[in-house]
């Protein structure tokens, strides 16, 4: 575990935890959050984490979302070290894929276990203490096909408009003490290799890049996002179809 000193638990700088912050669209956030003032805690299973911690002076940790008491450990040493937290970006890995019905029940709990579960932990964990501060925002990072359901993924599908469901949810009941949740629905984006036809079903004609997803991330997680709460935010270049 990384834990690289950062500024005193009484500065004003805010505080951010990142799941799977590794690579791809988590360590972009990171990136984004830090180059706006945001002290970090950083968590993923790799390691890489840490890694990325230590560079941007942060604290981290390797650990998994499927496991509560590393979710639990987590926040732990972000109060330990920063006295407070402001924000929440809960992002994760893809659960398995196949076929609707021969997806065995081990990989479906997988997907909840993987994708539901740890917004709800991690709900429960932080909530006090935003309530504390009377203000906080949570980022639940889904899929563009969270409202539009595809048979290429349908173990995220599911478990991804299950998050949708619970960021309104929980909007609703902590609306009134100025804490905030949204979930951020990002397309394909340069975090993957896809093939070369895949722009072309995209009205943009490109595929999104990470640092896209991330200052949009950073936008609704500030001050300038205050009134946004409960939304589904597409960043897919105009691929999702329903209004």
């Amino acid at each position: 575990m990384s834990d690289a000193s950062g500024p005193v638990a009484t500065s004003d700088q805010p505080v951010a935890i990142i799941t799977a912050a590794g690579r791809g669209i988590g360590a972009a956030i990171a990136h984004e959050l830090h180059g706006r003032g945001y002290r970090l805690a950083l968590m993923s299973p790799s390691g890489n984490a840490e890694r990325l911690a230590t560079e941007l002076g942060a604290i981290g940790l390797t650990g998994s979302v499927e496991d509560k008491s590393h979710l639990a450990q987590l926040v732990a040493m972000t109060l330990d070290a920063y006295g407070r937290i402001d924000a929440v970006v809960n992002h994760t890995g893809h659960p398995p894929k196949g076929d609707l019905l021969e997806i065995a029940d081990e990989d479906w709990q997988v997907g909840n276990d993987l994708v539901f579960l740890p917004v709800i932990r991690m709900a429960r964990l932080v909530t006090p203490c935003m309530l504390s501060q009377r203000k906080g925002a949570f980022l639940n990072i889904t899929t563009f096909a969270a409202l539009e359901p595809s048979l290429k993924f349908p173990v995220s599908c599911a478990y991804r408009a299950a998050v949708a469901s619970f960021t309104k949810l929980y909007a609703d009941r902590y609306a009134p003490e100025n804490i905030r949740m949204n979930a951020l629905l990002p397309g394909y984006t340069d975090s993957l290799n896809h093939a070369a036809e895949t722009a072309d079903s995209i009205p943009m004609k490109r595929i999104g890049s990470v640092v896209e997803v991330a200052k949009t991330a950073a936008f609704l997680l500030s001050d300038d996002a205050a009134y946004i709460t409960g939304q589904n935010i597409r960043v897919d270049g105009g691929i999702t179809r329903h209004l």
